[in-house]
């Protein structure tokens, strides 16, 4: 996000995630103007990204998450089952039968936040985990089923690598 008199949110993924990009923008639509495009990305890396307009409402959002130009975790923050299937599809990742949620960004102090929201809003237990010099939270594993759960319905087909369960034939 950047904000000069309002916000703007700006999409930007490699262009083996054209779907994902293409997916969000289907969702943020009416806060777009232009399509999602491809952009040449440094020497030889090719991205596909799109912005919305600088409006009010993202204004609101930016304030929330971000103060003094920090990502922060915002009190009384609710996680919707969607919100974490974008987060775990943005920064998530698997290793043997754990997930990882790439945190390193935040403080350690509000990825323990993060920590307790998990546990209160879902019942999932999570750690910090340390990533060379940074943290990133674990979902241990004995919480990956109901991770799993929570989040499938939303994953895109793209993604279903990053889980470590295949979902039951009930």
């Amino acid at each position: 996000m950047r904000c000069k008199t309002h916000a703007l949110l700006e999409i930007n993924h490699s262009v083996k995630q054209k779907e994902y990009v293409e997916w969000k923008y289907n969702v943020l639509l009416p806060l777009t103007v232009t399509p999602p495009k491809l952009r040449k990305s440094g020497h030889k890396r090719f991205a596909y990204r799109f912005t919305t307009k600088s409006l009010e409402v993202l204004t609101n959002f930016y304030k929330r998450f971000y103060q003094q130009g920090v990502k922060v975790i915002p009190e009384n923050l609710e996680i919707s089952p969607l919100s974490l299937a974008v987060w775990f599809m943005d920064d998530g990742c698997k290793s043997r039968r754990a997930i990882y949620l790439n945190t390193q960004n935040f403080s350690v102090q509000d990825q323990r936040k993060l920590v307790q929201l998990l546990k209160t809003q879902y019942g999932i237990k999570a750690s910090l985990n340390r990533d060379k010099k940074y943290y990133r939270l674990r979902i241990a594993v004995e919480s990956v089923e109901k991770f799993h759960s929570l989040v499938f319905p939303f994953v895109l087909p793209c993604f279903l690598y990053k889980l470590p369960l295949r979902p039951c034939n009930d």
